[in-house]
């Protein structure tokens, strides 16, 4: 009886103000520390990051592809010395496009043919006194072949003489604007991410060269497929198929390799410069949508050292340009990848997962 009235009282002791260190008051810094710890702190840094990238993503997209505009054209001109013909059309090509044509001199068009197919230039002037002709290549890029279709007409009865327009290296008939191989790219860019967010996830115990191996082990069965259902089973492009699976395959490990990085470096946020490097930056200046002539000249530059950049390049050479591949595309994405496995591997105390450390993995939040 006693015993329950000392409790009673202390009861009320504590109720009406009492001094004891759980009657405090919490100030703002013990508030704010629960706050952080608590799982509505990263939820809301989620709800405002997302609104931002939202805003972000469809700025990029919009600023590089929406009015896409001549900024630079490699063009090879084929005309007699001191041609006034050769002189005025080109001038005239430059005012209609509003741009600067960059023209180089080719003794014939056997030589300036050879160039398109490297891809060095756009377009093929061969001028006389009493004719133009133009070739274009439509697989080189759909829209600057239509802007200068659109352009030299007007131009040539400007200054009086016939124009013949021929687009040498037409698209594939199921791939008309030239959009499938920036979606096959896409495709293995986002997935390569989404593969190693998803290890990260369900198989978080995996030990560095497991979750290595795992990587290349689904983006060979990943690229596969994509090609596969684009050219066998969709038949919109016909892939020269082996490189193509390749490339693609290479593309997603580069980009699962990315995000593994990051993970590496600063763990659960590993998504925000995946995505700004790889979806942000990388597909739209990659040139698979819009050339890379129409985009803005630092986005066109830019593009072509990134992974998607890399990945549109070389599947696009593979298809129409099969006698000019280049290394350099394969050596951007090899780079990349050994980029990011030396940095995954050197600083893989600090990936937050595999079965040799000793404390719990702390997840990947936004990728999850």
């Amino acid at each position: 009886m006693e015993e329950d009235e000392i409790n009673r009282s202390a009861s009320e002791h504590t109720a009406h103000g009492g001094h004891g260190a759980h009657a405090r008051k919490r100030g703002p810094r013990e508030a704010w520390g629960d706050f952080r710890r608590s799982p509505f702190f990263p939820a809301v840094v989620l709800v405002f990051i997302l609104s931002a990238a939202a805003g972000l993503f469809a700025g990029s997209y919009t600023y590089s592809m929406a009015n896409p505009t001549p900024h630079h054209i490699p063009t090879a001109l084929v005309a007699p010395s001191g041609s006034a013909e050769a002189e005025k059309f080109v001038a005239g090509l430059d005012k209609a496009l509003n741009t600067s044509l960059a023209v180089h001199p080719y003794e014939n068009v056997s030589a300036a043919r050879q160039a398109m197919e490297e891809q060095t230039v756009f377009a093929i002037l061969d001028v006389r006194p009493d004719r133009v002709r133009m070739d274009v290549a439509g697989a080189a890029g759909a829209s600057v072949a239509q802007v200068l279709t659109q352009a030299a007409p007007p131009v040539a009865k400007a200054i009086g003489v016939p124009v013949t327009i021929t687009d040498v290296k037409p698209l594939q008939p199921g791939d008309p604007r030239g959009l499938a191989l920036f979606y096959i790219s896409l495709a293995a860019v986002v997935l390569g991410f989404v593969g190693s967010i998803q290890l990260s996830v369900h198989a978080r115990t995996l030990n560095p060269l497991e979750r290595i191996a795992f990587t290349v082990a689904y983006s060979l069965l990943g690229g596969f497929t994509i090609a596969a259902v684009v050219d066998w089973g969709l038949g919109a492009v016909r892939l020269p198929f082996f490189e193509s699976w390749m490339i693609l395959a290479l593309t997603m490990f580069t980009s699962g390799m990315v995000f593994t990085m990051f993970n590496t470096l600063i763990g659960r946020w590993a998504m925000l410069p995946t995505w700004g490097l790889m979806v942000l930056l990388g597909n739209p200046s990659s040139g698979g949508a819009v050339s890379w002539p129409l985009l803005p000249s630092l986005l066109g530059h830019v593009g072509r050292w990134l992974p998607p950049g890399a990945s549109v390049n070389a599947q696009h050479t593979a298809v129409y340009f099969a006698d000019a591949q280049h290394a350099f595309p394969f050596l951007v994405l090899a780079g990349w990848s050994l980029l990011s496995c030396a940095v995954f591997w050197f600083w893989r105390h600090r990936h937050p997962g595999g079965r040799d450390r000793g404390e719990p993995a702390h997840g990947v939040a936004v990728g999850a």
